[in-house]
């Protein structure tokens, strides 16, 4: 026997995501497409700067033994996840230049942001659609522990270039690059649905008014 009232709730339940997209969408539909384009690129960058000056910043909940999130990493996975691996991997070398500029160039955060943004992007991530945090968490977890051991791997190499160093201090850098990789892979994976849940419902609401 069924009854109406499920069915309808149903129905309503359904239809009401679908109906928020376009309330969203209305308004901006109205836009010419060279402003919107404009608006779109405007947020964007200022997500950007805006991962920028969060970097060197310590407010309550975002610091653990001294290290903060890699608010440019999330970024760069947020941005490549669902596009080509040249973007991916276009987008993670700018910001590691960018990075570079606040802080030092060597060793240089592009090449581990570069490999990041390209490996997330070869990532399926169609399979885990439906879990986008647990998901975005995930990744952001692994990259973290990946662009900080290539940056310390960096380190290592450079030292070792400019006139070599002890065993000693070569397991000093690496005990110490071990911390720094684990409190900014848990606090980037725990941060990582701030950053990635409004751009991508961003970046989601205008494909769909340029495809529209």
């Amino acid at each position: 026997m069924k009854i109406p009232g499920l069915g309808g709730n149903r129905l309503l339940k359904s239809k009401s995501p679908e109906r928020k997209s376009k309330t969203i969408t209305q308004p901006l539909a109205h836009w010419h497409p060279r402003i919107r384009q404009l608006l779109d690129w405007t947020v964007t960058v200022g997500s950007v700067l805006l991962c920028l000056w969060l970097l060197p910043t310590r407010l309550p909940g975002m610091e653990l033994l001294g290290i903060g999130p890699n608010w440019l990493l999330i970024w760069v996975v947020a941005w490549s996840v669902k596009r080509p691996v040249f973007v991916g991997a276009l987008a993670g070398i700018v910001l590691g230049m960018l990075q570079d500029g606040f802080t030092s160039p060597d060793p240089t955060h592009a090449l581990s942001l570069g490999i990041v943004g390209m490996l997330t992007s070869l990532i399926q991530k169609q399979r885990f659609i439906q879990e986008d945090f647990i998901s975005i968490a995930l990744i952001v977890f692994v990259m973290a522990v990946l662009s900080e051991t290539i940056f310390g791997l960096q380190l290592t190499l450079m030292r070792d270039g400019y006139g070599g160093q002890s065993l000693r201090q070569v397991e000093s850098i690496w005990k110490y690059y071990q911390v720094v990789a684990l409190a900014s892979s848990i606090l980037s994976s725990l941060w990582a649905p701030v950053v990635y849940y409004p751009l991508n419902r961003w970046w989601q609401q205008m494909k769909l008014l340029d495809q529209s």
